[in-house]
């Protein structure tokens, strides 16, 4: 029954990526991206993934609010005039940042060990014993809510205090000032 669902998923998401593709309409486009997004995050959380399933459903709606201002806002004009020297500068940066970029890339994927050789030698005893201590539908999930559950608490509480902080600093109403003691009355 899984397989099915997750080959109509699949076939749905095929579907919508052609139509992401061949439509002439930009908002058809992202509409139909969105959608397959959407099918990757279901995909997700039927195979037993619910934390991959959250970051695709924040990232696709990141990505759609991004795309949709842009075909909102966007003008149909064309460049008529030649180009700029400032145009050609900053062009020419640009490529040459990414040229950087992609020079540092290259060497920083030489030195990665070769692949199937393990980085960390801590990771052998979650590979090896993670799903027989714990019983999880996913590897992911097991490490971070049981071998790293105190972390994950941590990371909750610091988002929790920099949200409440946020909030003090951020509110409305200020607090009430007494006259009497108030040295700048």
């Amino acid at each position: 029954m899984l397989t099915a669902i997750l080959l109509i998923l699949l076939a749905f998401m095929i579907i919508g990526s052609i139509i992401a593709i061949e439509t002439k309409d930009l908002l058809s486009s992202v509409i139909a991206v969105g959608a397959v997004g959407l099918g990757l995050s279901v995909v997700f959380l039927l195979l037993g993934a619910p934390d991959l399933a959250i970051v695709q459903v924040a990232v696709e709606v990141l990505t759609l609010v991004m795309l949709l201002r842009v075909i909102i806002t966007r003008e149909d004009v064309t460049v008529a005039h030649r180009f700029r020297h400032a145009e050609v500068a900053a062009t020419s940066a640009a490529l040459v940042f990414c040229g950087i970029f992609i020079l540092f890339a290259w060497m920083s994927f030489h030195e990665l060990p070769a692949f199937g050789e393990p980085v960390l030698t801590v990771a052998r005893e979650y590979l090896a014993n993670g799903f027989v201590k714990v019983n999880a539908p996913n590897l992911v999930t097991a490490i971070l809510l049981d071998y790293r559950a105190y972390d994950t608490l941590g990371e909750a509480t610091v988002i929790f205090a920099a949200i409440i902080g946020a909030l003090a600093i951020l509110r409305k109403t200020g607090r009430i000032r007494n006259e009497r003691n108030d040295p700048d009355s």
